[in-house]
Order: C-alpha cells, then structure tokens, then sequence
C-alpha cells in the first residue's frame, strides 16, 4: 500500500462553507458555460472535467486535518472540522465497534485545529482508545477544557473512549507502527510544530501553520531537515505576497515563500492549503496563477546558472486530494 495521504481540510482560521447564494450562482454560471458550448449531454462529463476547480467543486471549507495511513497504521494530524468526516467514514471500521485505536498529532491548539474534536463520533464510543500527542505541554490541557460546560454539552469524563495524552520530543524520531514520526519547530506567534514522517523510503512533511521567518539555512539550523530529502510536503499559503508583507506576525506564508524553499531543497511534490477563510475559491485560483507567474518570473532572473533549477510539481490543495507515496 504505502503511504496515504489525505486532505480532509484545507482552511485556515475558521470554517469558510459556501452560502447558499453562492453555490447557485456558480450553478448558474456553469450551466451558462455549457449552455454556450451546445449543451448536448454525450459532451457533458468531457465539459464537467474541463471546469477549473474554482468553478465546480472549489477547495472545500473546513478547517485543518491530514489523516496518514498504511496498511498497518493510521495518524490524524489536527482536528480541524474537517475531522468530523473522517470520523463518519472510521465508523465502518473498529473504532465504530469499539474496539478501535487511533493516534492524533496536533501541531498547536489554535481553535481552527480544534474545532472539530467534540464531533470527532469514534471519541463517544465506549472500548475505543485515543491517544493524542503534542510537544507542548499544554495537550493535558485541552481535553479536559474542550469538553466541560458552557463550551460543550458533554464533560470528559463522559465521553466513552478513553483518551491518553502523550508528550512528543522536539526533533526526535518516535515510530508509529511502520510510520517514523519527527516533529520539528515551525515559524508561528504561538509555538507550533511540523512533522517529518518517513515510511518505505519516502517521506512526507507537514508544514501548516508557519510563517517562514526563517528561510535560509543557516536560519533554519536543526530545523532544517524538515524541508530536506521530501518526497510530498504540504505547506501553509494563507495569504498572497503583499499580505504577508501587511500582516506580519500573523504566523501564515505565502506560496512562492514554500516554493523558493521547496526549490532549493529538493523537494518533489508542494501542495499548499491552509487558505484563508475570507478568500473565495477564484482567489485562491489566482493565487495559483500569481505563484505561476512568480516562478517564470524567477527562472527569467536567473538565465546564466550552469546548472538548471530543481523543478518542484506543484498545486494548491482541496478537500478529499489523496496522495501515494
């Protein structure tokens, strides 16, 4: 099998779900683009595939969660609301017997990445175990306080699963089953930290929320393998250059800051995601196309290189994207 990796949210801040108005609109806009094409059926799914993403499924609403997994082993990386989806498909499988174990890697507590554990369903059934870790202290923390009146109807010692919390070493390997997992110091207001995670000789990084203060390597120090020998990373592309420049300290990067990054380290696959909630799907589209546009401009820059940049496959990720490894 190898190693899966699946995006079930791709927002950053707060869950962003489209009104009602909007998704007609965009109906009407599609049914508009066909109409105007002949509108004969036998051309209708060749037509549905050569929407852009902005104008059909968009990128998805809900906030930060990556769920890992081989044959033997599952992570779930933040419990943004995207978790609560995952959590309805896992119902099929042990933990919706309660007999099941899952082990949950949380890069901060921001609420965007705790939003969707009081509806994560395998935490309500009796047997399951849950096992969270974090570096920062502050994990034995967060259960207790997420799950006690008035923020949620059920306290913790109600809930039915029983929920361990473990303490994760900065920069230290620890195995996850066959999944090798090193979490390593990210550029946030709040300390935030990404993971390494290494399975059959590929390595994926997860790289959400961080405002890459630090980019040389020399900044980057024992950081630095974080960014190096990745075969997938994900990275946060919150907002556009010029916001960045407005919003410092805000602890979100922009896409051509992860590229130059992914670039120079040798990293073959970036997808970006944590996008802002103010943003629609056709800003994030041309976000897309700013960062095309930043990359040729990069490349005319530098004609005289005698050796040819590393090219990095890239694109801005949505909801449900699933990546093998």
């Amino acid at each position: 099998m190898g190693m899966k990796i699946k995006i079930w949210g791709a927002r950053g801040s707060l869950p962003s779900p489209l009104s009602p108005m909007t998704v007609e609109q965009r109906i009407r806009e599609v049914l508009e683009r066909f109409a105007a094409q002949g509108g004969q059926r036998q051309i209708l799914e060749s037509f549905i595939s050569s929407l852009p993403r902005e104008q059909l499924g968009g990128f998805g609403g809900n906030t930060s969660c990556v769920e890992v997994s081989t044959s033997r082993q599952r992570l779930i990386i933040d419990a943004g609301s995207g978790i609560r989806h995952l959590g309805y498909e896992l119902l099929s499988g042990p933990l919706g017997q309660g007999t099941g174990e899952i082990d949950l890697l949380f890069t901060h507590f921001h609420w965007d990445h705790l939003i969707g554990l009081p509806f994560f369903v395998p935490l309500f059934i009796p047997g399951n175990q849950i096992r969270a870790h974090a570096v920062q202290d502050e994990l034995k923390e967060i259960f207790p306080t997420i799950f006690r009146k008035p923020f949620f109807p059920v306290p913790f010692d109600k809930i039915g699963s029983k929920v361990s919390t473990h303490s994760l070493e900065p920069r230290k390997p620890v195995l996850f089953g066959d999944l090798e997992v090193t979490p390593y110091q990210l550029d946030h207001p709040d300390p935030c930290w990404g993971f390494r995670i290494r399975h059959g000789g590929k390595t994926f990084s997860y790289c959400v929320d961080t405002e890459a203060t630090r980019v040389s390597r020399k900044e980057l120090g024992e950081d630095l393998p974080l960014y190096q020998d990745v075969d997938l990373m994900i990275f946060d592309s919150q907002y556009t250059l010029s916001e960045v420049v407005e919003k410092v300290d805000w602890g979100h990067a922009a896409a051509p800051i992860g590229l130059d990054l992914a670039k120079r380290e040798g990293v073959k696959k970036l997808v970006f995601v944590h996008h802002d909630p103010a943003a629609t799907d056709a800003k994030i589209a041309d976000g897309a196309r700013q960062t095309a546009r930043y990359e040729r401009a990069q490349s005319r820059q530098k004609p005289n290189e005698t050796e040819p940049p590393h090219e990095v496959e890239w694109l801005f990720g949505y909801e449900g994207m699933e990546f093998h490894l």
